[in-house]
């Protein structure tokens, strides 16, 4: 029997990529409803994305799974952060406003975070977990895939931005892939 798990987001690209991590369990996974607004007021990302899946799971008396990720670098003091997405109103701009307060430092380390809790119907939370990846800020983008702030972020280990890998490399390395990889083995003993 499937059952009905909310994805907290309204972005249809963070839809796809959970659908690849969660492929092969008996989920159905659906946006959340637009009208349904969560304000994010954590100081952290594992904060925020408790707060969506809490909220939406209530609001909807569904299963819901949120994240919350974003791009925290080492010279800006850990900004964006979980201001990330509201860096700009387009991707463009947000890439446009960290390169120009980057400048032309030296220091081009940076993280991507990612939290992700699920909800009970209830609101409680059920699980939670946190993936980091390891990467540089580029001074000029480089590869088309993705979104965000991936054409910027350079992964040393593979010479490529996030906007330069496969989906499916893109996925096994980043902060997000890191995530599920803890937390798939959990889902796993989830009864709904």
């Amino acid at each position: 029997m499937t059952k009905t798990l909310i994805v907290a987001t309204g972005n249809p690209g963070k839809l796809q990529e959970m659908q690849a991590y969660l492929q092969g369990f008996d989920w159905d996974l659906q946006l959340k409803p637009d009208e349904l607004d969560i304000e994010e007021t954590g100081d952290t990302f594992l904060e925020n994305a408790r707060l969506k899946a809490s909220q939406v799971a209530k609001a909807l008396g569904q299963w819901a799974i949120a994240d919350d990720s974003g791009l925290a670098v080492d010279a800006l003091g850990g900004a964006p952060g979980i201001y990330s997405a509201r860096y700009g109103k387009t991707d463009t701009e947000r890439i446009e406003r960290l390169l120009g307060e980057l400048g032309d430092s030296s220091q081009r380390g940076a993280e991507f975070v990612c939290a992700i809790a699920i909800a009970r119907p209830d609101g409680s939370i059920a699980l939670e977990t946190e993936g980091i990846c390891r990467g540089e800020i580029l001074k000029i983008p480089r590869g088309t895939s993705g979104f965000g702030y991936d054409p910027i972020f350079f992964v040393p280990q593979q010479q490529m931005t996030f906007a330069q890998m496969s989906p499916s490399l893109k996925n096994r390395l980043s902060h997000r892939g890191k995530a599920f990889e803890v937390l798939l083995p959990k889902l796993q003993g989830l009864k709904p």
